[in-house]
């Protein structure tokens, strides 16, 4: 527990109003997305990065664990207290978009600034900052860097990591230190902003983020591809991929879902579709989206297409997206809770992946829907249960633990984009070696010997 010893002292650093113990900011900042509830003993809103390291100085010297928070949006309790300590919160003050450089296309920013925001941003002077993560109108972007946010868009321009060029941190004992340039190239010393990319505040507060922009692409379109089946779907997406297409997004609703939307938000589908994918293309010449469609429709028609729409306008576009954007409300027709998974596998194991992971649904009785990002193997694994059922509850868990085994035997990984947090990192072990666990023990000492931060997430 902190006393007003520590809360004096925490008040001396950022000043009275920046700290709050009463019981209203303390439940406000106690959940994430998760829905699970961890207090605090406070909420601190460091003013800029000399109060973040002053913070740090203290709380290190004194034992108090800090947990570095955005906008408590992730999925798997990254930014939850489970330890009690601060909750260090950004969003405040350290939210400002500091530089755009229109000649280096880079823009440099505080942690708190929202996704969404820096998006409009950049886009209102011709340039491009990619990653979108379904969080984007409220995540900040220091929380898509701790977790490595991707998105829809990922299939073709990537992940947050693709985008960092450069990190300010802090460490636990209060050093400042810079993680990588502002130049295209450098290879001089340990990447360290590679490190602090996905760490989740277990090993410095990130205080400053240099991202790479791009130019705006000139033109886009929508299509959706109507399949019989998963199965035939699936095989449309790498084989389509290997036919040369390269769209911005390919997105998956599996037969589940297909009914889910039908049925709650009533979108006119074909009666026998039994798999959507659904995305964009875009370009800088109106031929280069042509040709990304015309490649796309002949694959898909090859691998048992039924159909393929192409949006013409603004209107058509929001018809097609609408159902990928219901998938996640609408499967509560299955079930009062959903255990949610973002496992990724490569693309070619798609196929697979699917149909045995509605045999592990099969084997326990349970309802699986999927959707997600096709075009990048990440799938959205839902084991639908009833959650006030606690003997359901434990058959989804077991499912959930099968199908990680599953996902890692097929070369694949516990999380494409939603981190490990607190929810999965019993997990840990099914997909790393000792050996390897032993190594994120050792870079967390090293970074954070006395383990103030955010400790209890990722196993470490």
């Amino acid at each position: 527990m902190i006393d007003a010893k520590h809360l004096q002292a925490l008040s001396d650093i950022v000043g009275n109003d920046n700290v709050y113990h009463d019981k209203a900011h303390l439940r406000a900042y106690s959940y994430d997305a998760t829905r699970t509830h961890y207090e605090p003993d406070a909420v601190v809103f460091p003013r800029h990065e000399e109060d973040v390291s002053r913070i740090l100085v203290y709380c290190n010297h004194h034992g108090i664990a800090i947990v570095p928070r955005g906008a408590g949006s992730g999925f798997t309790g990254g930014a939850l207290p489970v330890n009690g300590g601060i909750v260090l919160a950004m969003e405040k003050h350290m939210n400002k978009i500091l530089e755009i450089d229109m000649e280096n296309m880079l823009a440099i920013v505080q942690p708190g600034v929202i996704n969404k925001d820096l998006q409009r941003h950049v886009e209102a002077l011709g340039l491009f900052y990619p990653p979108d993560p379904a969080s984007e109108e409220y995540s900040t972007l220091g929380g898509n860097v701790s977790e490595n946010a991707g998105g829809m868009r990922a299939a073709k321009y990537g992940l947050t990591k693709d985008y960092v060029m450069a990190l300010r941190a802090v460490r636990a004992n209060g050093d400042i230190i810079r993680a990588g340039k502002r130049t295209i190239k450098d290879v001089a010393g340990y990447n360290i902003a590679g490190i602090l990319i996905a760490s989740e505040g277990t090993l410095a507060v990130i205080t400053e983020i240099t991202l790479k922009l791009i130019p705006k692409p000139r033109y886009a379109k929508s299509y959706m591809g109507i399949f019989p089946d998963v199965k035939a779907a699936m095989n449309a997406v790498f084989k389509s991929l290997a036919e040369g297409a390269n769209p911005v997004a390919m997105e998956f609703l599996d037969a589940l879902v297909v009914k889910a939307v039908k049925e709650k938000l009533g979108i006119e589908l074909p009666k026998e579709a039994g798999a959507l994918l659904i995305g964009d293309v875009d370009g800088n010449v109106p031929e280069e989206v042509d040709f990304q469609l015309k490649v796309l429709e002949e694959s898909f028609r090859a691998n048992g297409a039924q159909e393929f729409r192409v949006a013409e306008d603004p209107a058509e576009r929001e018809l097609i997206w609408k159902g990928r954007r219901g998938a996640s409300p609408s499967i509560t027709l299955y079930g009062s809770k959903k255990l949610n998974e973002d496992i990724s596998v490569p693309r070619s194991k798609l196929p697979e992946a699917l149909e045995r992971i509605y045999a592990i649904g099969e084997k326990y009785g349970l309802v699986v829907p999927c959707f997600g990002h096709a075009g990048d193997g990440n799938i959205h694994v839902n084991v639908m249960v009833d959650g006030s059922d606690p003997e359901e509850l434990e058959k989804g868990h077991k499912a959930i633990h099968e199908i990680f085994e599953l996902v890692v035997e097929m070369g694949g990984t516990l999380s494409g984009e939603h981190g490990i947090g607190l929810s999965k990192a019993e997990f840990m072990e099914i997909a790393f070696s000792p050996a390897e666990l032993q190594l994120f023990r050792d870079i967390k000492k090293a970074f954070d010997p006395n383990g103030i931060l955010n400790p209890g997430k990722m196993g470490l």
